[in-house]
């Protein structure tokens, strides 16, 4: 939401400064995201005058000026423009000047020999329009010496707010200064709204077919306008906040927009044949819109029609046919109200955004329906004449009463902010609210442009904002014996240390959509009626989710056809198994295609470069399963998985066969020709709320880092074991061999081959020992090889590697 600072004047009568404006904006809620102040970068342009204009010496299209700056004696410029001659007035930028059409800083020099001190300079230089033909002409009265910004109209601060979506009310002008003066930054100018007097009954009628669309519709005809260029009052104040002026009518339209937050649309009433009906489009119609692009409608789209058929979609954007153009003399004036829902609905359909549409689905206010089409009526009739027909209006234009029961200590309970009944009274008047009772619990009716408001809370918040979020004191936390409970759930620290282990492994997160097609839903487990979405906002986003591999398979994809083939990505978020509350889980999941695998980190006997196996996504699925706190020891890893996993190529991790914590592999050929994705890939993904939950212990906090001081011992081992043992049996047998001392068995080497019976594997191990009371001696670190030999033996048969 753009505005200019005399154009919030003219809601506000107030002598602040800009910057506390923009501050106070912020601080009530109101983000401005930047001040664009013309006058500041255009400082060092001043207004002067060519006394004379000589012809180059040596270059036939140059001329040397003579310049008065009006500083003192005339300077010197060369200058290639083929309107510099003697008499005129320009605008003049001396050496040391930034020119922001060049983005060069200007300085003296040389140009064919001759000496030029400055620069006489165009429009386009400065950014204020592509008129780059010649250097500005101005007229011969303009003071010479002048800083040109100001005499130019340019020194007027652009505000930019960023609104929320429950604000409409601010998208107008007024609505800002409203806020403002109740924030004492000013008084809020409330003019007195004379309606216009028609003086011959419409001739167009309005038809509402469903009134859930278009609650209401006010029209009005204005007959023998002379439409034109607006006034340069007008068109400066749509320039300066991007808008192109058009004509009179239609900027008229656009200055209610931001003037009001009133959406207005213009029809020429020649090109109008018959009643004007609000209806739902009819299959195949279409619509030429005023942005030059051709629309297929259907049922589900708003419009409005005449006999000849659809003339604007309704709320976002009117058509080509009846627009109004400089030899318009009979002008229709509408002012509607729309559905937001099914504004959004459209224009997201239609790939339409336009400032209607940003209006009328945040909701605009309905009382003023037939109000901003009377003051739209007086600036016509002041600026192109004409005369005025009778108002018509079809449909409700009210909004419900909202009275809430508000008690005065609802503020010091839910903000800590101890507010007077009269000074919540003040606050809530000046924006619109009336208040009404002296008790301990007052009535407040809310005003119809704030639909937001709905409950104590709501009222809480707008005193809290004005008054000044500054004045909430700062309480500590109580402190006493007992520990504070955390503020993070088990599920949220979860969340964020499987995150973390992730990206610690070289993966990019990613955030795709809750929603998949109806097919892909079925390939991965899901499909249920009872998650199909009701209105869906695309085909192919139709059923909600049981996986996030479908949305990280399309992520990768859309990389490898923009040139990046190597992609990691992670994503934590919510699938839905079902319809019940407990069947939406929390997943972790990471999908690897090209040559992005992990970093090898230490000795491993995949640590080779190249592509990603199966074993890089399986430890990427235990590493965010350990930083979640999943208890390891008791991980079991079967093969085997899920229908969209490779058989032979996936695995499956759990604690015991009734509770399946995830599943990892390379995607089936069939799933990747599901997804439409390039392959191989590689995925995983574990379900958090399936860790179990960490045992209670009565004993003695223990630190949460603990360094020992001595240095650890690495011992290897390699075991000749059949072929069908696995090597997570082999590091649970080692690790049981001394909990206390061994910290870590890691596999780094697996080899079948020359020198290995049929039907048997090596296996090697390093184990990791951590003394922790003294240094260990040789006999000691025997001592535990020799345990870790025999439990290794006991528990899979195998043998030491001689």
């Amino acid at each position: 939401m753009k505005f200019t600072l005399s154009w919030l004047k003219d809601h506000l009568d107030t002598v602040e400064p800009v910057e506390n404006l923009v501050d106070k904006l912020t601080m009530i809620g109101l983000e401005v995201e930047g001040v664009e102040d013309k006058a500041k970068a255009l400082s060092p342009f001043t207004i002067a005058r060519v006394i004379s204009a000589e012809q180059h010496p040596n270059a036939d299209r140059l001329r040397v000026c003579m310049v008065d700056t009006g500083t003192g004696d005339p300077v010197q410029v060369v200058c290639g423009a083929p309107n510099a001659r003697a008499g005129m007035t320009g605008v003049f930028s001396p050496p040391g000047s930034f020119i922001p059409g060049k983005n060069i800083t200007l300085g003296v020099g040389k140009i064919r020999g001759v000496e030029s001190h400055g620069m006489l300079v165009s429009e386009a230089e400065l950014m204020i329009s592509d008129d780059h033909e010649g250097i500005i002409d101005l007229p011969a009265e303009a003071p010479v010496g002048a800083p040109y910004a100001k005499w130019a109209g340019l020194d007027d601060p652009v505000i930019d707010v960023n609104l929320t979506t429950n604000r409409p009310d601010c998208t107008g002008v007024h609505g800002i200064a409203r806020d403002l003066a109740a924030a004492d930054m000013g008084r809020l100018k409330e003019g007195q709204l004379k309606p216009v007097q028609g003086e011959f009954p419409c001739p167009v009628k309005v038809h509402i077919e469903e009134p859930s669309l278009c609650p209401a519709f006010a029209l009005r005809l204005v007959r023998g306008v002379k439409n034109g260029p607006s006034p340069d009052w007008l068109q400066r104040r749509l320039t300066a906040i991007g808008l192109r002026p058009i004509n009179a009518l239609v900027d008229i339209t656009n200055f209610f927009t931001f003037d009001r937050g009133r959406p207005l649309h213009v029809f020429d009433a020649a090109k109008v044949r018959g009643d004007l009906t609000v209806r739902r489009a009819r299959d195949g119609e279409t619509l030429l819109a005023l942005d030059g692009r051709t629309y297929r409608l259907d049922p589900s789209i708003c419009v409005i029609a005449d006999q000849k058929g659809v003339e604007s979609l309704a709320g976002i954007m009117g058509g080509e046919e009846t627009g109004c153009s400089e030899a318009t003399t009979d002008v229709l004036i509408e002012s509607a109200l729309w559905d937001p829902l099914n504004i959004a609905q459209t224009g997201r359909r239609l790939g339409v955004n336009s400032d209607a549409r940003y209006r009328f689905e945040r909701g605009v206010d309905p009382a003023f329906t037939v109000p901003g089409l009377e003051l739209a009526t007086r600036m016509v009739l002041d600026l192109v004449g004409g005369t005025p027909s009778e108002v018509v209006v079809a449909g409700q234009p009210h909004a419900q009463d909202r009275v809430i029961d508000f008690p005065a200590t609802e503020v010091k309970r839910l903000a800590g902010l101890g507010v007077s009944l009269t000074e919540i009274k003040r606050v809530l008047g000046h924006l619109g609210f009336f208040v009404a009772g002296q008790g301990e619990v007052v009535k407040v009716a809310a005003p119809s442009w704030r639909p937001d408001i709905e409950g104590k809370a709501d009222l809480v918040e707008e005193v809290v904002r004005i008054v000044g979020v500054d004045r909430v004191p700062s309480t500590p936390f109580e402190r006493d014996d007992t520990a504070r409970k955390p503020v993070l759930t088990a599920l949220q620290v979860r969340t964020r240390k499987a995150k973390r282990a992730l990206a610690a492994r070289g993966m990019v997160e990613a955030v795709t959509w809750s929603f998949i097609s109806k097919a892909q839903a079925e390939l991965f487990g899901g499909g249920a009626a009872e998650l199909a979405l009701a209105n869906p906002i695309a085909a192919d986003l139709s059923d909600m989710r049981p996986s996030l591999i479908p949305g990280l398979a399309a992520s990768a994809q859309r990389n490898v056809d923009r040139g990046y083939p190597d992609v990691a990505l992670f994503e934590v978020g919510q699938v839905f198994r079902g319809d019940r509350p407990e069947d939406q889980l929390t997943a972790a999941t990471g999908l690897r295609r090209g040559l992005a695998r992990a970093a090898g980190t230490g000795r491993h006997w995949a640590n080779g470069g190249g592509e990603p196996d199966v074993f890089d996504v399986k430890a990427d699925a235990l590493a965010a399963l350990a930083a979640a706190g999943a208890p390891m020891t008791a991980l079991q890893v079967v093969p085997g998985g899920p229908a969209w996993f490779h058989p032979g190529r996936s695995g499956t991790i759990q604690i015991g066969p009734q509770n399946v914590l995830g599943h990892f592999g390379e995607l089936h050929p069939r799933a990747l020709e599901a997804l439409d994705t390039d392959g191989p890939v590689l995925a995983f993904e574990v379900i958090l709320e399936r860790i179990p939950e960490p045992k209670a212990r009565a004993t003695r906090a223990r630190p949460v880092l603990e360094l020992s001081p001595f240095q650890p011992i690495a011992r290897d081992f390699a075991f000749v074991v059949d072929r069908a043992v696995k090597a997570g049996d082999i590091v649970r047998a080692a690790q049981n061999a001394d909990k206390k001392l061994i910290s870590g068995v890691t596999v780094f080497d697996v080899y079948e081959g020359k020198g290995i019976e049929p039907g048997k594997k090596s296996i090697a191990i390093a184990v990791t020992l951590q003394p922790r009371d003294k240094t260990m001696t040789d006999e000691e670190i025997d001592a535990v090889a020799a345990r870790v030999v025999a439990e290794v033996t006991k528990r899979t048969g195998g043998t030491l590697r001689g």
